[in-house]
This record gives structure tokens, sequence and C-alpha cells, in this order.
């Protein structure tokens, strides 16, 4: 193999690593297969279980995805499944499918996060729509999840003095403060800020604060 032809091999694997995953969880073959046709016309990747846990047996996935979900399953039903996902597929937003208009159960199912609810048989344009949309939900939340994990993992590269000195100071307490508190002197804390500021990747003390509350250190008041 060239180097032109490994190349493309790695560019094929890394674009179907990042290609958007729409899962079809349905008993009825003629609509998985359907469903399958259709968004792999679309240019997403099809992935379709028979019940609920099947489905529930894969591993949550990595990539912009969503569930298009039949209410009525020979195992749990549609929103039991709905409710077993959890927060580790949080990121997987559902479309669910049923036979017939049911205004109770679609308004349960929308309550709990539903990003739409159609009734068959559906038009393949609504359909797309709201796997488009879906996709788009998706990919904000992934983008959330590894913007926190970014900011965990910077904050766990602070020293042990850092992670003192970064909660007290977005916690509102002047550098002579945190001195007082931590036994050090204020040029030690002012150090000790520039290294946090630094390796934090903060470009103002306003955003380092916004930082310590997204990793759930309380601010003076609260």
């Amino acid at each position: 193999m060239d180097l032109m032809e490994a190349r493309g091999g790695f560019w094929e694997m890394s674009m179907s690593q990042r290609m958007p995953v729409v899962f079809v969880v349905d008993d009825d073959i003629s609509v998985r297969e359907s469903l399958a046709a259709l968004i792999h016309h679309e240019g997403w990747k099809p992935e379709v279980f028979d019940s609920a846990q099947a489905f529930l047996e894969r591993e949550p996935s990595s990539v912009p995805c969503c569930v298009i979900l039949d209410v009525n399953l020979p195992d749990l039903n549609g929103l039991e499944l709905q409710e077993r996902m959890g927060p580790d597929r949080a990121g997987m937003p559902i479309i669910f499918l049923t036979g017939y208009g049911d205004v109770p159960t679609s308004v349960r199912a929308m309550k709990a996060g539903a990003a739409e609810f159609l009734t068959k048989p559906f038009d393949d344009e609504v359909l797309l729509c709201a796997i488009r949309s879906a996709i788009e939900r998706s990919e904000e939340v992934l983008a959330r999840e590894a913007e926190m994990l970014a900011l965990r993992e910077r904050f766990e590269s602070l020293s042990k003095r850092e992670r003192e000195v970064m909660t007290l100071i977005v916690r509102g307490l002047l550098n002579k403060q945190v001195g007082g508190e931590l036994g050090i002197s204020e040029i030690t804390v002012k150090a000790h800020r520039g290294k946090v500021m630094e390796k934090m990747k903060a470009r103002s003390f306003a955003e380092l604060v916004n930082m310590g509350a997204g990793l759930g250190i309380r601010t003076a008041g609260l």
C-alpha cells in the first residue's frame, strides 16, 4: 500500500467514525428495512434493533446520533426504554413512532424529553426534518460534554495548592485574604493565581469564575 492509499483509508475511517448514527428500534422488519434505506440515502449511518433489550446492550454512541423508537415493542415499550436510557445517553434524542394517535402517551414522551412524536404512516420529509433537528441537538450535547471534560482535565492539572487558590479566589476572596486562609504570602498567592489562569486557559477573571461555577465551586453569596 502506498502513502496515498494509506491516507485515503485513514480518511475514510475517520469520516465513518464521525458520521451521525440513526438508531431504529422497531419489531416490524419492513419498517426497519425501509427506515434503514431512507437513513442511508440521506448520508447517515443506520443501526437497527428488533427489541428494546437489544438496543440497550449496545454501547452508548460517542458521535452525534438519535433514536427512532416504536412506542409498542414486544419487551419494554418505548416509554419504558426512554426511562432506562438514563444520563449516559443524554446526547441521544428520541423520535417516537406510533401506529395510532395517543395524546396522553405523546404528552408523557415529550415531557420526558422526546424530540418528536410521529404517527404512522408518516411523511418521509417530516421524519427527515425531525432527524436533522435531533442530530443537531445531539451535536450540541456532545460539544458541551467535551467542553466539560476538558475543563475538568485542566482543573486536575493544577497542583493541590493551585486548586486551593482557585477555589478561594472564585469565591470572591482577595489575594491578601487567600494568603491568610492558606498561610502564605500575598506575592505567593499572585504567583499561584497566574499559574491557575494559565493552566485553566482563562482569558479573564470573570471567565475563571464561570469555569469555577461549571466545576461546582460555589461563589460568594451562593
